[in-house]
């Protein structure tokens, strides 16, 4: 018998770990903690400004939330969504506290560009900081969109139940986004 061995709850999913949590198991919920902390920490240091301290408070607000409401999760509902809802609805109310979302969301409407291709000839590391400053720069829910789907690897029908909107708005969000990429970016074509 090895001492390595894994522990049982590592083994199962998501979803079995948020059965038996909410039927009253801590360390199935401190498994899935461990599972989702530092992802949920990186989502929301980039969607609130790279504060490192109101990212850890966020997160464990997350936690926080859902262990409270565990015993009304939906089986079969994927434990990820739910989690990042719960993430989605504390950036929202952030910004609506601080009065940013109004203003952000009015740049929605900003004037389109052409769906042209941009190749960019940079070295990686150029192009990587060019990318995070343009990220930086995006209204937060385009960025919020994108960090989901490109970041955290999210379908459009799991954004669209996290964020509340038609999976139709949020291709059409993430086409939007691209396309201020692809401009902000511009300047680095051909070169």
């Amino acid at each position: 018998m090895s001492i390595f061995r894994l522990h049982p709850l590592r083994q199962q999913t998501d979803e079995q770990l948020m059965a038996k949590a909410a039927a009253g198991s801590d360390t199935a919920f401190e498994e899935l903690y461990r599972r989702y902390a530092r992802r949920l920490k990186g989502f929301f240091f980039l969607q609130l400004g790279g504060d490192e301290e109101l990212a850890a408070d966020a997160t464990h607000d997350v936690f926080l939330r859902a262990y409270e409401a565990r015993d009304r999760y939906q089986e079969g509902r994927r434990v990820d969504t739910w989690l990042f809802t719960i993430a989605y609805n504390i950036c929202r109310n952030h910004y609506r506290s601080n009065a940013y979302e109004a203003q952000l969301l009015a740049t929605l409407d900003a004037e389109p560009v052409t769906d042209q291709q941009i190749e960019v000839q940079l070295d990686q590391a150029a192009l990587d900081e060019a990318l995070v400053q343009v990220l930086s720069e995006l209204p937060a829910p385009l960025h919020q969109i994108f960090s989901l789907h490109y970041q955290e690897e999210l379908t459009i029908p799991q954004i669209a139940e996290i964020v509340g909107v038609p999976e139709g708005t949020v291709k059409s969000r993430l086409h939007k986004t691209m396309n201020i990429i692809r401009k902000k970016l511009k300047k680095y074509e051909n070169h």
